[in-house]
């Protein structure tokens, strides 16, 4: 924040400095909890072959977020999860529920 209000050459270093440390922080972490995942596959794997390979693929697609976001009839998003619940309701219900061939004769 001193950066903005004075940008000065000592105050961007000092945010270099902290955004270095920062990087190197979340790197650390990051190769800590890989290593902590790897030893609990290779402990469990011993016991199911199948928690293995899932974890293998886990780590092989990287991190992949995920989204409950709808688009309704009118292309606005439903987040809300009751919203989200009644579309997928809705949609259901009028793909199962279709005239059959010999009603429409």
């Amino acid at each position: 924040m001193q950066w903005v209000q004075n940008p000065s050459q000592r105050n961007a270093d000092d945010l270099n400095h902290v955004r270095g440390e920062a990087s190197t922080h979340f790197r650390n972490k990051k190769k800590e909890y890989l290593n902590a995942e790897t030893d609990e596959l290779e402990t469990n794997s011993i016991k199911n072959i199948r928690d293995l390979y899932r974890g293998i693929n886990d780590f092989k697609k990287g991190y992949l977020p995920r989204t409950n976001l709808v688009k309704d009839e009118k292309s606005d998003l439903a987040i809300d999860s009751h919203s989200i619940l009644a579309w997928w309701g809705n949609h259901f219900s009028q793909l199962l529920n279709v005239l059959r061939v010999n009603d429409v004769r």
